[in-house]
């Protein structure tokens, strides 16, 4: 397999790899990010969270979807326990996304703490970049190369929240939401474009039709239920097919 730069086979130093990783920050997805983040930040103020609260947030959940939901349960006058209960349920799912990219970071002598703090950082962008360039990494490189982009990405999203929040009311608000629809768009083109398997994109259009569907019977839970429901109907197709697969992606 070709290299990130035409020399993915010879060994380098953690360091290189790591400056390889960091550099990867000029994509288009991690500037789509931002952006993303610079209207979360006008969010944020507008919803009367502050500064500090949305900096904290950014820093600790690193879930975009799931610091929306925090805020909306916050606006809501929501208890703590239900409130956890959405913003976990909100993130679950990386828990599958952080198990497949683990055995791929995972080098001979990589040490468990290691991985235990990158695991913070996965999240649907780095996730993505891993699931394209990280095979193309010597192995015992790969969680160098990996932070180098992940916490790079994490860190500049907290400036970018810290920086923006305080001259966010000068950007109009058609601005803001524009930037902040951004990512929905991008994680939904960019997990398409690196199914591996036709499953998933039946379990997305699923998900896509059902929404609509159950926001008018439960808009409450339509997420929830939309994905259960998508997911579940992706699987029973799936199975009809030979292996039980759906065949692989292109």
């Amino acid at each position: 397999m070709q290299s990130i730069d035409n020399d993915a086979a010879g060994e380098g130093t953690a360091l290189l790899w790591l400056g390889r990783g960091m550099r990867r920050i000029l994509s288009l997805p991690a500037l789509i990010l931002m952006s993303a983040f610079v209207g979360f930040a006008g969010f944020a103020r507008e919803s009367g969270v502050e500064l500090v609260h949305a900096v904290f947030m950014t820093a600790v959940i690193w879930a975009l979807p799931a610091q929306v939901v925090l805020i909306a349960a916050i606006k809501a006058g929501m208890t703590l326990v239900p409130t956890f209960v959405a913003v976990t349920l909100s993130s679950v799912r990386m828990m599958p996304m952080l198990t497949a990219l683990v055995p791929r970071l995972r080098a001979e002598r990589t040490r468990t703490v290691t991985l235990l703090f990158l695991s913070h950082f996965v999240a649907v962008t780095s996730w993505v970049m891993a699931n394209q360039f990280i095979d193309q990494v010597p192995r015992r490189f790969r969680t160098a190369y990996f932070g180098g982009f992940a916490v790079t990405l994490t860190t500049l999203n907290i400036a970018i929240v810290a920086a923006v929040y305080s001259f966010s009311a000068a950007i109009p608000p058609l601005i803001l939401g524009a930037l902040f629809f951004l990512t929905p768009v991008y994680f939904l083109t960019s997990l398409w474009a690196t199914a591996r398997e036709r499953v998933i994109k039946i379990a997305m259009v699923a998900g896509l039709a059902l929404g609509p569907v159950f926001y008018l019977v439960a808009p409450e839970f339509d997420l929830l239920l939309a994905g259960l429901a998508g997911g579940t109907v992706a699987f029973l197709l799936g199975r009809r097919l030979p292996d039980g697969k759906a065949g692989e992606g292109t």
